[in-house]
């Protein structure tokens, strides 16, 4: 008898923050591939649904357009469709902006705002996914994308570092209080990956400076299947024995 792939996602609804582009519509294509059902959010309804074109495997796929910077209020409507498509067996939250402000120029509501995306919205979707009625009794696997930014310090980075810090924090409490009931909780750290956000960074509108971030790279740049890669063994039973970590991808970034 032929041995069930442990990287398989068969029968199992994955719901995705940041879909409509970069790493997190590559998450959404690979997890597809391994027969995923996605819910697939983001802000652009247009880019998502390219997205869920991407995705087609058999499974009736589900898109939410939504933008966390609106704070309330959205709960409840994705409680709803979470109800609607339980159990919910992961998720990974690949949504985020990345900003570079000195700590000079720093606003308060550029605080509040960065933390509200990276980090808050995760926490709310957590509280809702975590659920009796909408968890899978077999456990779960939640996938946060934090950065090697935190752990590692760049100039005019210190809010984004702070951001991604906090969800490495995290998920390493979150993994001991829900590993009774099976849930896991990990975090992927890439370094700097050819995508849509790294387009519009400041990297790329200085080449001195992207010259230094590719020589800290010693094995270049990531692309984004890269990152995809590491969710879907994240999400499958082939880590079912890993969680509170922190995996890094980053060319070699951390190593010098």
């Amino acid at each position: 008898m032929r041995k069930q792939d442990p990287y398989s996602l068969v029968g199992k609804t994955i719901l995705i923050t940041g879909a409509s582009s970069g790493i997190g519509r590559s998450i959404a294509i690979h997890s597809a591939k391994k027969r995923a059902k996605l819910l697939l959010m983001g802000r652009d309804p247009d880019r998502l649904k390219e997205t869920l074109e991407l995705c087609r495997n058999g499974c009736k796929h589900q898109s939410i357009s939504l933008d966390f910077t609106i704070t309330e209020g959205w709960q409840e409507g994705i409680e709803k469709v979470l109800r609607e498509h339980a159990p919910m067996d992961g998720l990974v939250h690949a949504a985020g902006i990345s900003p570079t402000i000195p700590l000079k120029i720093i606003q308060h509501q550029q605080l509040i705002n960065t933390f509200e995306l990276n980090v808050f919205s995760v926490i709310k979707l957590i509280k809702l996914l975590t659920q009796p009625g909408i968890k899978s009794k077999d456990g779960m696997s939640f996938v946060l994308l934090s950065s090697v930014m935190s752990e590692a310090g760049e100039k005019g980075k210190f809010l984004y570092g702070m951001t991604k810090a906090a969800l490495v924090a995290a998920s390493r409490s979150l993994a001991m209080e829900y590993a009774s009931q099976q849930m896991r909780f990990n975090c992927i750290s890439p370094g700097l990956v050819n995508s849509p956000l790294l387009e519009k960074s400041f990297y790329r509108g200085d080449p001195e400076v992207m010259r230094q971030m590719l020589s800290r790279h010693p094995l270049g740049l990531g692309e984004v299947s890269d990152v995809a890669h590491a969710a879907v063994y994240l999400l499958s039973d082939a880590s079912k024995w890993v969680t509170g970590t922190n995996m890094v991808l980053d060319g070699g970034y951390l190593a010098r």
